[in-house]
């Protein structure tokens, strides 16, 4: 499983990349790989400012429904459209097409309190 070393994770499994004062946000492969192929993301926060940890939004494989949860506080300025018509993106490039919201950060400091790649290996390996 691949974990970018200039990504912050959740005990979630949300990855977070900051880019000055906004940031994107998804799921990790090892979140994507758990839930297997996935058939609907839904962003129900799109305008709104919300706290670290609360609900952006769910996303839906084949077997199950999970939540999504803001890894810092800040407003969801976008929701990746790209999804509405390809939610495998998800699937395919994690990292990368697959982002799910890019949002400005309120609280910069909340970043630091996120796990580093080795942190969240270190999480997902017990």
């Amino acid at each position: 499983m691949n974990f970018p070393a200039d990504l912050k994770y959740t005990k979630d499994h949300e990855w977070i990349r900051v880019e000055g004062d906004v940031a994107y946000v998804g799921i990790t492969d090892y979140a994507q790989s758990e839930l297997g192929e996935i058939v609907y993301v839904d962003i129900i926060s799109e305008g709104d400012t919300l706290d670290q940890e609360e609900i952006f939004g769910t996303i839906e494989a084949v077997k199950t429904v999970s939540d999504l949860f803001m890894p810092v506080g800040g407003e969801v300025l976008e929701a990746n459209s790209e999804l509405d018509d390809h939610p495998e993106l998800v699937n395919e490039d994690v990292y990368g097409k697959g982002w799910l919201i890019k949002i400005s950060i309120a609280d910069p400091t909340q970043v630091d309190s996120l796990l580093s790649a080795e942190e969240y290996e270190k999480l997902i390996a017990k």
